[in-house]
Parts: structure tokens; C-alpha cells; sequence
């Protein structure tokens, strides 16, 4: 094959592609790389990796692109790595993805890097319950997240299996800090913009098992499947970070929120409904408490 066949071939690849130089300079973004994150290769190329435009940050919550990069120890010691990360979409949200980075060689002397990345949101799957809900009337239209009648259901198909079986679950409420005077600053419709941003950074950053949905309003309800409390607050915490470092651009300005999170797990001397009140008083608490925080 000629190189040109081989980068038509790199070109339509499903999966995102990038090539960087030894200075971490992008010299190829395919099309799977701007179906991915949103941004075109006439947007890319040129830059560097560096310069921080898909700002992949891990479960902690540390920026790669500015410590650690996968990439740059890949240049630097020709070592193929694999790594799963959080990357930037053009639109704001976050996007879990797994990347893979591999040498490019020129003889023996490492040359650049190649770093390959996979969408983890398995959005074939996703799409058919979301045609499932949509022809039950389950879902939300804005955020295309389970509503409160559907979240509903599945609590008390949660609370059925916990009393038979013993399988635990935690529930963690999500209420948007500040978002009034996000509509009165910006609008209703960068409000909305706002709703969606989160409800897809939250969605990206769960299990199969689990599942966000809107209770109304600005307010997220999050079910966490065969939780104990340790999980409850990890999964809580990592949601509450991605959101933080989410944005949205507004005017050529920079608009981020961040949410409070109240949670609380299921117990043997508990209702469904004092669980879904804890959860609620744990949420407010937060709110009393500063805000972007997690109470569990």
C-alpha cells in the first residue's frame, strides 16, 4: 500500500487518531479524532498537544496534558502506553475515552508519537434506551436523561431487590450551585446549554449498571447498583471534579458551574422514602456548607 492508502485508511478510522512531532506538535487529526471531541482538524493542526485543548484529566482529577502526559513519556521513552481519561469536548463536556500511545520511529530515534483514542460512552447501546424511554415517556426532552417518573420506578425496583436480597444501593441528589444567576446573567437558553453540559459529563463518567436522571429543575438524581459507601463517595467526588473542570464558551468567555452533592445508601431500618430524604437534607447541607462539595 502507498502512503497515501494507508493515511485514507488512518483518515475514516471510526476511532480518533492524532500524530504529534518531537515537540508535541499535531501533524494529523482524523475524522474520528473531530467526531470525538467536536473540534476539526483546521482547528488542530499546527498546535500543540501541550497548549491544553482537549485538557484530559484522570479519575483524580489531574491534568495530564500539563503533568503526566501519556504522549509525551511515550516520545521520551518509546514505551506504548494505555490509559482511560476524561477528555474535553469542544462543546464543554467531558467524554471518557480510552487511549492508547505508541512511537513513531524515523531508523532507531523516536520522532513523534501517535496517540489513538476510543469512546467509551458505548453510544449504540445508550441510543436504544433512550428510544425505549422516549416511547414510554420516560425521558427528559432537554438533558435526553431518564425523568423523575422513570427514576422513580427503578428506586422501587431497587428498594424490592435490596429487602429480598440484600443488595445495597446509594443514591446521590445533584443540584446545580448558583444556576439562577446563570439564567439571569446569560438566558434561558445558555441555561439549557448549561443542563445538557452537565447531564452528559455526569452520564460519561458512570458505570453500565448505573444511571443519572433529572429530578426537575436543576436538580440530578444519580443510582449507584451494589454500592457500599466508599464507592458511593468516589463515584460522587469524581462527578462533582469533572463537572468543575467542564465549560462552556459563551461569548468568547469561559462559563463553568459547580454542582452540591448530597448521597446516601440504603439501610435495613430505612424506607425508600427517608432514604430519598437523607439524600435531599445531605444535598441542602452541602449547599449550607459552601457548595461543590460531596456529603454523604
Amino acid at each position: 500500500m502507498t502512503n497515501s492508502l494507508y493515511k485514507q485508511v488512518l483518515e475514516n478510522l471510526y476511532e480518533g487518531v492524532y500524530f504529534v512531532d518531537a515537540e508535541r506538535n499535531i501533524t494529523f487529526w482524523n475524522k474520528g479524532a473531530e467526531r470525538i471531541t467536536g473540534y476539526l482538524a483546521s482547528e488542530i493542526l499546527g498546535k500543540a498537544c501541550y497548549d491544553n485543548i482537549l485538557k484530559h484529566v484522570d479519575d483524580q482529577g489531574c491534568q495530564l496534558c500539563i503533568n503526566g502526559c501519556p504522549l509525551h513519556k511515550t516520545i521520551a521513552d518509546g514505551i506504548m502506553r494505555e490509559a482511560p481519561v476524561y477528555l474535553y469536548h469542544k462543546e464543554g463536556h467531558r467524554v471518557p475515552v480510552s487511549i492508547r500511545t505508541i512511537p513513531l520511529y524515523e531508523g532507531e530515534a523516536v520522532i513523534g508519537a501517535a496517540e489513538l483514542f476510543t469512546d467509551q460512552r458505548e453510544q449504540f447501546h445508550q441510543q436504544q434506551n433512550l428510544k425505549e424511554l422516549k416511547t414510554l415517556a420516560f425521558h427528559d426532552q432537554l438533558t435526553e436523561l431518564p425523568n423523575r417518573r422513570f427514576l422513580e420506578q427503578v428506586l422501587k425496583a431497587k428498594w424490592m431487590e435490596f429487602e429480598r436480597m440484600g443488595r445495597k444501593f446509594g443514591i446521590a441528589f445533584m443540584d446545580l450551585d448558583h444556576f439562577k444567576e446563570v439564567n439571569d446573567t446569560h438566558g434561558h437558553l445558555i441555561g439549557d446549554e448549561v443542563l445538557k453540559m452537565v447531564a452528559k459529563t455526569t452520564r460519561g463518567a458512570l458505570r453500565r449498571e448505573d444511571m443519572v436522571g433529572r429530578w426537575g429543575g436543576e436538580e440530578f438524581m444519580i443510582v449507584l447498583s451494589d454500592a457500599d459507601e466508599e464507592m458511593i463517595r468516589v463515584v460522587s467526588e469524581k462527578i462533582r471534579m469533572l463537572i468543575e473542570h467542564s465549560a462552556l464558551k459563551v461569548e468568547g468567555k469561559t462559563l463553568s458551574v459547580t454542582v452540591s452533592v448530597g448521597a446516601a445508601i440504603a439501610r435495613f431500618d430505612d424506607s425508600l422514602e427517608s432514604m430519598i430524604k437523607r439524600a435531599d437534607e445531605k444535598m441542602y447541607k452541602s449547599k449550607n456548607q459552601g457548595r461543590n462539595r460531596v456529603i454523604l
